[in-house]
């Protein structure tokens, strides 16, 4: 790549390993100065616990803008130009800046917007940085050095001592052999039995998150597994109660907790 003067490179990724799931980080700053001589920051950062690729990728993007100005770079700069192989990022910037955060962080069908917490950081640092910030999709593990320089420094950190999980979730081991699958159980606004296997406060919307399977035999979903919504967060893993759904299956909610099982 052909380095111009006046821009800082800002090259990010986030690594997600599992068994069990360790998210990394990896950040890299390049740079030309006055006399047009690169020069490369490397930065050791600590990821977390159960982090996932999105998270990662997200975090790595705030902390690289965050931590920009203690690095001593001795230019002038009037733009910071995000490198990142993350199709997510760089496809959704948009949508944060003038949808999601104008929408309680939820999208156009209703459900809450995954990762909502670092993507209001991430347009909250982008303002405070005083200058264009650009977000660049570069591919992923191509011929470009600085970009594989960030994903070694991601694995590695993913390897190291980590963060609590950045978002706290409570699991529980599933009874189904089935896999899960978002949108498989249509909402019809049936009585049905659920086990909740995991559960997830998502604080800006105001909603739990929680992944289910269907224990209802004598239901056509008996086994599936999927995610749903609701304003009630009581429900916890590894409980089992009898609920009542709502009828929108782009927007899957429990409108109503009737009893717990034993």
């Amino acid at each position: 790549m052909i380095l111009k003067k006046n821009i800082i490179y800002l090259y990010t990724d986030g690594s997600s390993l599992s068994k069990p799931r360790r998210g990394g980080i990896g950040i890299r700053y390049v740079y030309l100065d006055e006399k047009e001589n690169e020069f490369r920051i490397d930065c050791n950062e600590i990821g977390n616990q159960s982090g996932t690729n999105n998270e990662m990728e997200l975090k790595a993007v705030v902390l690289g803008l965050k931590k920009l100005h203690s690095q001593n770079i001795p230019i002038r700069y009037n733009l910071i130009e995000v490198r990142t192989d993350s199709q997510y990022i760089t496809g959704n910037k948009n949508n944060a800046i003038y949808f999601w955060s104008k929408n309680q962080w939820k999208n156009k069908f209703g459900r809450p917007v995954e990762n909502a917490i670092l993507w209001k950081e991430l347009i909250k640092q982008i303002g405070k940085m005083n200058c264009k910030v650009d977000l660049v999709w570069v591919k992923g593990h191509f011929k470009d050095l600085d970009n594989k320089a960030a994903d070694k420094l991601a694995r590695e950190s993913a390897k190291s001592i980590l963060n609590p999980p950045i978002v706290p979730i409570k699991v529980r081991r599933k009874k189904s052999t089935q896999k899960t699958i978002p949108g498989s159980i249509d909402m019809k606004g049936q009585m049905i039995s659920i086990h909740i296997i995991t559960e997830k406060y998502m604080r800006l919307a105001k909603l739990s998150k929680y992944r289910y399977e269907v224990i209802s035999k004598r239901s056509q979903y008996f086994g599936c597994v999927d995610f749903i919504y609701s304003d009630l967060h009581h429900l916890k893993a590894g409980h089992k109660y009898f609920v009542r759904l709502n009828k929108d299956t782009n927007n899957p909610g429990i409108l109503k907790m009737f009893k717990e099982i034993d």
